[in-house]
């Protein structure tokens, strides 16, 4: 008597019939039977009443089919406890990103996940935030890291961190050594801004106007680096999401200071 037989008597019983039982396991119905028949003889009892249709359990034949499903659950959960530990993750892992997100913020998820993991691989491509979600669609990767995700899409979204948005200016800027920077303090500012059709860039226009704060943007670009040397030229202020700057600010070439305004 073996597990594949224990198995093939819960499935006649639960199926109450031979055929269909046979025809899951991919057997005939005759070895089915003859299966059957066989753990009969060992055990000298009759399990099936053979006379009904569709097939009825004898007392013992319920006792019998009671004791294996539960030895037949029990082996399931012991293969899977012992061989938990043994399996590993392989394959690619293909992961787009905004530019901001991409070069500062996943460099330490990513070797964890590496150490852990260490027949994976993680393929990271930086990209535009229309981009990134398009290559989800288009199932040119498996998961998008973005600020501000587009509602109404077919996605799924989860919050991975929030980052606090600072004042970022340069060292000799006269808001350089405040400790808060407010709204009011960007009304007029030359304003070095994300290009206009990205989502953070609207998020930031929609804070501002309802601080009544309209700051002079002198120039626009689609990323984080360029608006940092632009302020590192003393071209402007931005507002940037702090751990992008974390390493300028260390070197005081940036000086990134609180800002002090709510929906963002």
């Amino acid at each position: 008597m073996t597990l594949e037989s224990l198995q093939l008597y819960c499935d006649v019983v639960r199926l109450r019939s031979f055929s269909q039982a046979a025809a899951e396991r991919g057997i005939s119905q005759s070895a089915a039977s003859q299966t059957i028949q066989q753990m009969e003889s060992d055990l000298q009892v009759q399990l099936l009443d053979r006379s009904q249709r569709p097939l009825a359990l004898t007392p013992a034949g319920q006792k019998f089919f009671d004791t294996s499903r539960e030895l037949l659950k029990n082996f399931d959960q012991m293969r899977a406890e012992i061989t938990a530990g043994q399996q590993e993750l392989d394959g690619t892992v293909r992961v787009a990103a905004i530019y901001s997100v991409g070069l500062h913020g996943l460099s330490s998820q990513m070797q964890r996940f590496l150490s852990r993991y260490p027949k994976a691989r993680v393929r990271l491509e930086c990209l535009h935030p229309h981009q990134v979600v398009e290559a989800v669609v288009r199932d040119e990767a498996d998961l998008g890291v973005l600020s501000y995700p587009p509602a109404g899409r077919a996605l799924s979204t989860v919050l991975l961190r929030s980052e606090p948005i600072v004042f970022v200016c340069h060292p000799s800027h006269r808001f350089a050594r405040r400790r808060r920077v407010s709204a009011s303090h960007l009304h007029g500012e030359p304003f070095i801004a994300f290009d206009a059709n990205i989502a953070i860039r609207r998020a930031i226009d929609r804070a501002l106007r309802k601080s009544n704060s309209k700051p002079n943007v002198v120039m626009e670009f689609d990323n984080v680096e360029t608006i940092k040397q632009a302020i590192m030229i003393g071209a402007g202020v931005s507002l940037l999401p702090a751990p992008t700057v974390m390493k300028e600010v260390a070197m005081r070439t940036l000086c990134a200071v609180a800002f002090d305004i709510p929906d963002l």
